[in-house]
């Protein structure tokens, strides 16, 4: 049962409106990040000033100082006042999350949110009343796979393969070790972008071998792009709904199977069930509802997002159970990092 509102939060109702206004919290970190806010502060030996920021971003002055207000607001960034005038600096979360140059930095998530999510969430009425993606209405063409639209350019491909990195950043070593997956020796991670969760596979289970297996173009953007020196994976072209996929003895699928509708899936899950040896596994990578479907918040939020942009949506466990073992994988074991992804792993 929904909790009933106290008499105060009725008389004037702080959280919904936390909620309504939370799209311009939102834009206030997104445009600080493709400003540059967060990399001057971080390069800067002292705080600077609003006129400072302002010369060095080509931003007007006024406009500078309530953006950076904002952000000292949302304990984003602190301030200090010497000699009558405001000083800013970042805060550590600011220098590791959101400055382009940190090895743990969310910027290239937060320009894919800011860039290509938020125009497509302007659509989010049409897409509930219409049931589909918005691609054609924000983007202007509709391709026969939402994938054309995500590599539509390689800028476009950049940006995506950036948020794809940054989610791994934080949630990578977390699946990587939610099952023991020692007893894999091979290791594919169909539709593995970046490499980045390949990469953490590799840090946890050093014995095995780890492979990134992509789209040419995919492959070719990673290793010119986010290739490491002394690299603990290796990387492999071809596409895993029409050609044939490399031997191994886990599969990962870590958030491909939610871009699908259940009758795109299956042959994919069978096809790798047909593939995977006896006593192989695959191991499913997304952020779980709840079985009732009301929680949680933000694996709602992202089912949103599969609405708006592609033709898939988020399941609760019980669905991917069903799929696995309409694919003929059995003993399929769920686990919840309590992060914003999950893990599904089953055996053949």
């Amino acid at each position: 049962m929904a909790e009933h509102m106290s008499q105060s939060e009725l008389d004037y109702p702080f959280r919904l409106l936390e909620y309504v206004n939370g799209f311009r919290v939102s834009k206030v970190i997104f445009s600080a990040c493709e400003l540059g806010v967060f990399d001057l502060l971080l390069k800067s030996q002292e705080p600077l000033s609003a006129e400072h920021v302002a010369r060095e971003l080509s931003a007007s002055v006024d406009g500078t100082e309530r953006l950076l207000d904002a952000l000292v607001g949302l304990e984003i960034l602190e301030v200090e006042t010497t000699d009558g005038k405001a000083l800013y600096s970042s805060t550590d979360v600011a220098n590791v999350y959101l400055a382009e140059g940190s090895a743990k930095s969310l910027h290239d998530m937060i320009i894919y949110q800011s860039q290509t999510i938020y125009p497509l969430w302007n659509n989010l009425v049409d897409a509930v009343r219409e049931g589909k993606n918005q691609n054609e209405k924000t983007f202007g063409s509709l391709p026969e796979d939402v994938f054309q639209v995500i590599y539509r350019s390689e800028e476009e491909m950049l940006k995506f393969m950036g948020l794809m990195n940054s989610s791994w950043i934080l949630d990578g070593h977390d699946i990587a070790t939610a099952f023991n997956l020692s007893c894999f020796h091979t290791i594919v991670d169909l539709g593995g972008c970046t490499g980045a969760l390949a990469r953490e596979m590799a840090k946890a289970y050093p014995s095995s071998s780890v492979t990134v297996f992509d789209l040419p173009q995919v492959v070719e953007t990673a290793q010119k792009h986010f290739a490491q020196e002394n690299d603990t994976v290796t990387f492999q072209t071809g596409d895993f709904f029409s050609g044939e996929l490399p031997d191994a003895d886990l599969y990962v699928l870590a958030r491909i199977i939610h871009d699908w509708p259940e009758e795109k899936c299956l042959p994919l899950l069978k096809k790798i069930y047909d593939t995977c040896k006896p006593g192989g596994g695959i191991l499913l990578v997304e952020a779980m509802l709840f079985e009732n479907r009301r929680g949680p918040v933000m694996a709602q939020i992202f089912s949103l997002n599969m609405l708006v942009q592609t033709e898939g949506r988020e399941r609760p466990p019980s669905e991917y159970t069903d799929m696995l073992n309409k694919a003929g994988f059995q003993n399929v074991q769920v686990c919840r990092t309590g992060k914003s992804y999950d893990a599904v792993l089953a055996f053949k």
